[in-house]
């Protein structure tokens, strides 16, 4: 059995994202907002998942700048590393430790039947998978473990591996007879997904459909421009279908001004406002809310050093804790060997 002695006994929280290049408006509302809104109700560990960027390992070259690009616009969405804990996955070796013994327990058919891996392996080009691919699952479910987190904010697509780590902390605490583990539970954004600009799937830089949280005004306004709005509406006076339209999910998203909104879907059922108006305001709309994000990322790239000692800081604090929760896993099991 363990209890918790730390002299900061809030709960924890667990969550991050791979390094794949920077973040866009997806990110904020299906996950960032969250993190922002609970730092400092919780701990917080925000990790960026090196390990798990197989599907980009002929651009690995890029991984190191996709790191700093993350951290830097965690920076500028207001993230605090002072309150919460900045990780690198890689630089806390335990992650893999941690890995490798939670491995033993789960069979590769629970892995394959993983809906979210699923999906994912049936993008990836060639006739071969690679085995570091059916690990990041495991390697998700060790770096929620490894702090003990009890809420892991995410959005709608990681809800399968939220679910896998609660059932393997279940059979590790079974195998053991150990509450080392709690059971994590999901909290997801206010928009569970985001649709993209070309509005046919979730906004993904792999779709070239995403508009990124640095994005400059004109990049901004030009990608909403050029949003896929009613298909089954022809001309401005034809009435239009705000249900389903990607162009009002963003303004429900992210236009703070409900009236105008409200106006704006009014006057679009009964064809009495065109798609110009529309987009414009929603340009205007998220220009606004990324003003002050540009403003902050402005700061944090003249000023790069203050990114690494961020990442510096929280890797640090994550290996102490690392080092004490491998400390319990392998007392659980009787692996301790020189003790």
């Amino acid at each position: 059995m363990t209890t918790d002695s730390r002299p900061d006994a809030r709960k924890r929280i667990l969550t991050g994202v791979r390094p794949t290049g920077s973040l866009h408006l997806g990110h904020y509302v299906g996950a960032l907002e969250n993190w922002i809104r609970l730092q400092r109700e919780y701990e917080c560990f925000f990790l960026i998942a090196d390990f798990q960027v197989s599907d980009h390992a002929d651009d690995i070259s890029q991984v190191r700048g996709n790191v700093l690009e993350v951290a830097t616009d965690w920076l500028a969405v207001g993230l605090d590393p002072e309150g919460s804990h900045f990780q690198i996955e890689s630089l806390v070796p335990q992650h893999a430790e941690l890995t490798t013994w939670l491995s033993w327990w789960v069979p590769l058919g629970m892995l394959q039947r993983n809906p979210t891996l699923k999906a994912e392996m049936g993008n990836l080009e060639g006739d071969s998978v690679p085995v570091a691919f059916f690990n990041y699952p495991m390697m998700q479910a060790s770096n929620i473990l490894m702090p003990k987190a009890h809420l892991v904010p995410v959005g709608e697509d990681q809800l399968p591996h939220i679910e896998l780590t609660r059932e393997i902390a279940r059979r590790f605490n079974r195998i053991f007879k150990t509450d080392l583990f709690p059971e994590p539970e999901a909290l997801l954004g206010r928009v569970a997904r985001l649709v993209g600009v070309d509005g046919n799937a979730k906004m993904s830089k792999s779709l070239n459909n995403a508009i990124y949280l640095k994005d400059d005004a004109d990049t901004v306004t030009k990608k909403v421009r050029g949003m896929f709005t009613d298909p089954t509406r022809l001309r401005a006076t034809d009435p239009g279908h705000v249900e389903g339209n990607p162009v009002f999910m963003y303004h429900d998203a992210f236009n703070p001004n409900v009236e105008e909104v409200d106006d704006l879907k009014a006057r679009y059922v009964t064809g009495t406002v065109g798609d110009v108006e529309v987009k414009q305001k929603l340009a205007i709309a998220l220009n606004n809310f990324l003003d002050p994000i540009r403003e902050r990322r402005a700061y944090y790239e003249a000023h790069p050093r203050e990114v690494l000692d961020a990442l510096a800081a929280g890797t640090a604090h994550a290996n102490k804790v690392a080092d004490e929760t491998m400390r319990q896993v392998r007392d659980a099991m009787g692996l301790n060997y020189l003790a």
